[in-house]
């Protein structure tokens, strides 16, 4: 007699002399992709406190790092920065990922106050200085300038780590003769649109490195 596989005769699978039950599929919940604020349609739970919560309950947060020009200083400073640097990134036990983001250069107050100077200065001498800035403050605009800016980010599930994460990195820049601050709100957005604007707003560009 031949033997019979007992799937083929529409009986279910059995292991260990029970049925096996075949996974069902779950639905996902519909993603909003309307709203108008990018933290409603990512993966992302909020953004409070400088911290971005995700939806498993990890913390992502860091420190934006004040930029220094060290090309003006002499060979043996440029070099002794440099290596501070690298024994700072060294001392970092955890993985982290630096990003460089662009932000809009917002002018706007700047060339307020320069048109009511305009309007009440007589000295054509100073009326046309006046007038130059404001050409170039126009040409910021039409070229949308923008300051990049610089970033250490880090993955924390606990708070108690996340802020001696937080103390590391801030006195290892300092040790490098760096500011350091952690980041805000206002930052955290700024680098999630960078990444997810689309092109809609502007053209900047992050660049990120693990």
């Amino acid at each position: 007699m031949r033997n019979m596989n007992p799937n083929a005769m529409g009986r279910p699978p059995v292991q260990g002399g029970r049925p096996v039950q075949k996974p069902q599929n779950v639905k996902k919940p519909p993603v909003n992709n309307n709203s108008a604020f990018t933290e409603n349609w990512v993966r992302i739970r909020s953004i409070k406190n400088g911290i971005i919560t995700l939806p498993n309950k990890d913390m992502v947060t860091g420190v934006k790092v004040e930029p220094r020009n060290i090309f003006i200083l002499d060979q043996i400073q440029q070099e002794n920065i440099l290596n501070a640097l690298r024994n700072c990134y060294n001392t970092f036990n955890f993985e982290f990922w630096l990003i460089a983001a662009d932000r809009p250069v917002d002018i706007s107050v700047y060339t307020s106050q320069l048109e009511l100077m305009l309007n009440e200065q007589l000295t054509p001498a100073r009326r046309k200085m006046i007038m130059q800035d404001l050409e170039k403050a126009d040409m910021f605009i039409n070229n949308q300038v923008v300051d990049t800016e610089y970033y250490v980010l880090f993955k924390e599930s606990n708070m108690d780590r996340l802020q001696d994460k937080m103390r590391a990195i801030i006195n290892g820049f300092a040790s490098c003769s760096l500011l350091a601050t952690p980041t805000s709100d206002d930052d955290l957005r700024i680098i999630i649109d960078n990444f997810l604007n689309g092109g809609v707003r502007h053209d900047f560009g992050t660049v990120v490195v693990r």
